[in-house]
């Protein structure tokens, strides 16, 4: 298997990031081919930023930045799964994994940090 055998839909492919040692889901978001290639190369994680329209380094902001271990492909190719040692939180809202809250609205996840304190413009 190899990049070109991966099924892009508008030039892009699902990419949920997998806590490694734990195997909580911490994010789920879009890789194009330069996204996945950088990701490759450097062990780091690269998304593809639908709202900003750009290549992105998870991290590149608030230091959080996820160490890939593994990259796992789906069984249609259309989907990617890495493998990540993630430092700090996953969420840009300050929590451990963008899954922090029940269907009902019920916070269940470790809020890290304030965004604002990260994020400043």
């Amino acid at each position: 298997m190899d990049i070109k055998d991966l099924k892009f839909e508008d030039g892009l492919v699902t990419a949920i990031a997998q806590d490694y040692k734990t195997g909580e889901v911490l994010m789920v978001a879009f890789m194009d081919k330069e996204a996945l290639k950088m990701t490759i190369e450097t062990k780091k994680a690269f998304y593809w930023s639908r709202s900003r329209r750009k290549l992105w380094k998870k991290g590149e902001t608030s230091g959080h930045e996820q160490l890939v271990h593994d990259i796992l492909i789906d069984c249609d190719a259309d989907a990617v799964l890495l493998k990540v040692e993630q430092t700090g939180g996953a969420c840009h809202t300050g929590y451990r994994s963008c899954f922090y809250r029940t269907i009902e609205g019920e916070v269940i996840g470790e809020k890290l940090f304030e965004p604002d304190d990260v994020y400043k413009n």
